[in-house]
């Protein structure tokens, strides 16, 4: 049937996307971008606003509000950047905590959506989420926003479809991701 499939991703992206955002505020404590930030942060520490805004598709403004709250409620605080006009964001020791409760909780609610899926439907699952992920992909900003919750030890950069697809190397003003301390890695 024509649009039955389209329909039923439709569907799935929904209930989802819904699922997956309430459960990350409630993690977070606060609706809105506070979670992303919190994940970002912690897999990319001493990011500058600019760099923060783009995963979080926020103006600068906003992106400074998001910050201004991190740092408010201790899960955050400004240190000088790379040079004497910038600023850099580090998670503190609550922000790290609260961080892998946000990507804690976005992976339970992921697991949950397929645990009704064999071992075969996951594989071919996993390769056509890859496909078409690299598909939907315009260019790295829009890489960065799909990718801001995610889990970069289950998914590392040189493995993400999202990434190679974005088609921009990751520049030297951004770290590395890295997996959160003390978070249990899936391969």
């Amino acid at each position: 049937m024509t649009g039955r499939l389209e329909n039923l991703l439709g569907a799935l992206v929904v209930a989802v996307s819904d699922s997956l955002s309430s459960a990350v505020e409630t993690a977070a404590g606060h609706p809105g971008a506070l979670g992303a930030g919190l994940a970002v942060l912690a897999q990319e520490p001493g990011l500058g606003i600019e760099q923060l805004r783009r995963p979080l598709g926020r103006t600068q403004s906003a992106t400074v509000r998001v910050v201004d709250q991190l740092v408010a409620e201790g899960h955050a605080r400004r240190q000088p950047g790379r040079d004497r006009r910038s600023v850099a964001v580090v998670l503190t020791d609550q922000g790290i905590a609260a961080a892998a409760q946000v990507l804690e909780t976005r992976s339970r609610v992921l697991r949950d959506a397929v645990a009704v899926l064999d071992a075969s439907e996951r594989r071919a699952l996993m390769a056509a989420l890859e496909k078409v992920l690299a598909a939907i992909t315009t260019d790295a900003e829009h890489a960065e926003r799909i990718c801001r919750l995610c889990d970069v030890g289950a998914c590392p950069l040189r493995n993400c479809p999202v990434e190679r697809a974005g088609g921009e190397p990751r520049g030297d003003d951004r770290p590395e991701p890295r997996p959160i301390p003390g978070r249990a890695q899936q391969r």
